[in-house]
């Protein structure tokens, strides 16, 4: 049975798992700036252009820092950025999959929704990464789906911890559902997920470096499209 695994985000909330009990999770992923929310993390993933004055001034063993060094290799074996959707969030979640095989993925402060006044991150008015225009961005309901499917096909569950609105289509769960959510993920169609997976092979949009950007031109928006009404269709029903 895999770890139980809390994905933190910058989210307006985040500071509430500041006292949750760690004896819940069996490591507590942070990205970017959640590394403030708990001193207790086990990994802080984040961006090559994360500043430097914001990360940790030290790190204690068995804490670590996660890189493109390590996750770009990871979200590859997943298909890569352009289909997995390029920001931290899903990063976050491919590489936690990947890299640790957990039972559970519960994700908090994860639900790029941003205010259009006053604060959008817990540390106060921050730049909504996923808001910004990008061939890989162009649904985010439909990659959080996507993440879902591969966990759930590797027998993780993939909840959302937290009760305001969210893009993510995850199931929301309490922190005191995660002991029951180890061994019942939910059922998934092998032939939906099979056929969504052999388009996106079809169409070859990989970039190994993992910087899809500096290839856009390639890339078809009506095609990207498709794509995620495929995801999104494949995982409503479970």
């Amino acid at each position: 049975m895999g770890p139980r695994i809390l994905i933190l985000g910058s989210g307006p909330d985040a500071p509430q798992a500041a006292n949750w009990d760690r004896g819940v999770f069996d490591h507590i992923v942070v990205i970017n700036n959640a590394w403030r929310v708990r001193p207790d993390w086990s990994h802080l993933i984040h961006p090559e252009d994360f500043p430097a004055d914001k990360r940790p001034a030290t790190v204690s063993p068995p804490q670590n820092i996660i890189t493109a060094d390590d996750y770009v290799t990871v979200q590859n074996t997943y298909g890569g950025f352009v289909y997995a959707g390029g920001t931290m969030a899903f990063t976050a979640g491919y590489w936690t999959l990947g890299a640790l095989s957990p039972s559970v993925m519960a994700f908090f402060g994860c639900d790029m929704m941003y205010a259009a006044q006053g604060n959008t991150h817990f540390y106060g008015k921050g730049t909504a990464d996923p808001l910004r225009e990008d061939i890989s961005l162009r649904s985010l309901e439909a990659k959080s789906a996507r993440l879902a499917l591969h966990a759930n096909a590797a027998g993780c569950n993939v909840v959302n911890l937290s009760a305001a609105p969210s893009r993510q289509v995850f199931p929301r769960a309490k922190l005191t559902d995660i002991g029951q959510l180890q061994t019942t993920p939910p059922q998934l169609s092998d032939l939906a997920m099979a056929d969504v997976l052999g388009a996106e092979k079809s169409l070859g949009y990989f970039v190994a470096s993992g910087r899809y950007w500096e290839s856009s031109a390639q890339f078809d928006v009506d095609e990207i499209d498709r794509l995620d009404a495929m995801w999104r269709a494949a995982y409503l029903p479970s």
